[in-house]
C-alpha cells in the first residue's frame, strides 16, 4: 500500500462525512522524513470531520496510522479548513 492509496481512502471516507464533498482535497507534504497527509474541507464541514470531542478525527488518524504501519512508514494526518 502506498501513500497514494491512503490518500484515496481518506478522500472517499471524507466525502461521505461532509455536506460539500466537492470541496474535499487530500494532499501530501514531507517534513523531516515523515509523510504528512493533508485533508482540506470546506469551513462548514470542519466540525463534521473532527467530530464530537475529536472522535471522528481520532478514527481517521487511526485508519491512516494502521495503513501506514502496514507499509512500514510513518504517515500523519493534518486537517485543514
Amino acid at each position: 500500500m502506498s501513500v497514494d492509496k491512503i490518500k484515496t481512502m481518506l478522500q472517499s471516507i471524507s466525502e461521505m462525512l461532509v455536506d460539500n464533498p466537492d470541496k474535499v482535497t487530500v494532499g501530501e507534504e514531507m517534513r523531516e522524513g515523515t509523510h504528512i497527509v493533508v485533508l482540506s474541507v470546506h469551513r462548514d464541514d470542519v466540525g463534521k470531520v473532527i467530530g464530537r470531542n475529536g472522535q471522528t478525527a481520532k478514527a481517521l488518524r487511526a485508519l491512516v496510522n494502521a495503513a501506514a504501519t502496514r507499509m512500514g512508514q510513518k504517515v500523519l494526518l493534518e486537517i485543514r479548513e
